[in-house]
């Protein structure tokens, strides 16, 4: 479920596998930042499935942008990208992609039949996997002395940031998250001679 402070997504990938009239239907379930991610799964997948006649997948990023897609892969329309989009969204996940990897079996199951086919797939995918409750951020880019660094880590402890990258020349650069609810209150406790490079925009 969204909340004004974060989302539920995918921690640990998930998969699972579905059966019906000869077909198999291979879920499988994981976390997406961002489209641009979507490719290199379904070239992974494919390199790893050269037989699959399908790769179905829905996928949808964080509650702020509201974007999401299905994509059927030459299945009838609706009958496969719909009902796994339908998985994710019952389930309340954000940045989650799920894509069910389909082996004809000889038999065709109609679009009911791949509706709930789809469908089984990409819910035993996501009970699969783990999921976690991920927070809204703020990223910064920022720079100081050295003898201003002590009291800069104890701003970033206070407000619950974390450093992802840091410089150490001829003076400090970091680059930080902090929780997006308590960016204000950070920048406003930062101490005096700290330059802020780049921040939310307000």
């Amino acid at each position: 479920m969204a909340t004004p402070e974060g989302f539920i997504t995918i921690e640990l990938p998930g998969t699972g596998l579905y059966k019906e009239k000869g077909s198999k239907f291979i879920g499988y379930a994981q976390h997406l930042s961002n489209e641009e991610d979507l490719k290199p799964i379904l070239e992974k997948l494919k390199k790893e499935h050269p037989q699959a006649r399908h790769f179905c997948y829905a996928w949808r990023l964080n509650s702020k942008s509201n974007r999401y897609r299905a994509n059927d892969d030459g299945e009838p329309s609706n009958s496969a990208g719909t009902p796994i989009l339908h998985q994710i969204q019952s389930h309340n996940l954000f940045e989650t992609v799920v894509v069910v990897v389909r082996y004809f079996g000889g038999t065709k199951l109609g679009v009911s039949g791949l509706t709930t086919a789809y469908k089984a797939a990409a819910q035993a995918a996501i009970d699969d996997a783990s999921t976690t409750f991920k927070i809204y951020t703020s990223t910064y880019k920022l720079g100081c002395t050295y003898p201003l660094l002590s009291s800069l880590m104890q701003s970033i402890r206070k407000f619950d940031g974390t450093i992802s990258h840091q410089e150490m020349g001829l003076e400090v650069l970091l680059n930080i998250e902090i929780p997006e609810r308590k960016s204000l209150d950070f920048e406003l406790d930062l101490p005096r001679g700290v330059r802020i490079f780049e921040g939310p925009s307000r």
